[in-house]
């Protein structure tokens, strides 16, 4: 992996996108997104989590993170990945309103064939690209696009109106995470 997408130093912000592989639409279901928010909740409280903005989008997740104490980001990144994957595919497997639930998993299934380090399932795509934001010029850039994600998407008007956004955070309202402002 090229040093351009290695997380150096864990106490700045990183600009990271987790994709559903195939870019499949499993979270267009609530209770898989609420999944997501509850194990970033656990990561924050648990292991030095920071998260700056977030959207959690139908087949992908944008995340501004850091780490707040002596944890190592990237090991933060590979627990929540492993462990989300487990609890997602448990929840599909347990889902009797999951119309797609053969499709699903079938799907996972055929991409862990695709690695020999894998002998089920893959739900998420290996790669993330952490972008390390040194500036405020790519930090604003990066959040507004996180931010515009939905609008762009046609899901809502306002990006402050999406809930599973970090967008009603930043003006001013209680989001579904808590989130730092970067600029303050």
């Amino acid at each position: 992996m090229s040093e351009k997408f290695k997380i150096l130093d864990d106490k700045l912000p990183h600009f990271v996108t987790f994709t559903v592989v195939r870019w499949i639409d499993l979270f267009t279901r609530i209770e898989y997104r609420e999944v997501i928010i509850k194990n970033l909740k656990y990561c924050q409280k648990n292991k030095g989590l920071v998260i700056y903005a977030y959207c959690i989008m139908t087949n992908h997740i944008h995340l501004i993170l850091s780490s707040s104490d002596e944890t190592n980001l990237s090991n933060t990144i590979r627990d929540f990945r492993g462990f989300t994957s487990k609890k997602l595919l448990d929840a599909v497997k347990n889902n009797p309103r999951e119309s797609r639930k053969k499709w699903l998993l079938k799907s996972f299934r055929s991409e862990g064939k695709k690695r020999r380090s894998n002998e089920t399932y893959q739900l998420w795509k290996r790669n993330y690209h952490p972008l390390e934001l040194d500036n405020h010029n790519l930090i604003n850039e990066k959040i507004e696009y996180i931010h515009q994600n939905p609008v762009k998407a046609g899901i809502v008007f306002d990006a402050s109106h999406y809930a599973f956004s970090s967008a009603s955070n930043y003006s001013g309202k209680q989001g579904l995470l808590q989130v730092r402002n970067i600029f303050e």
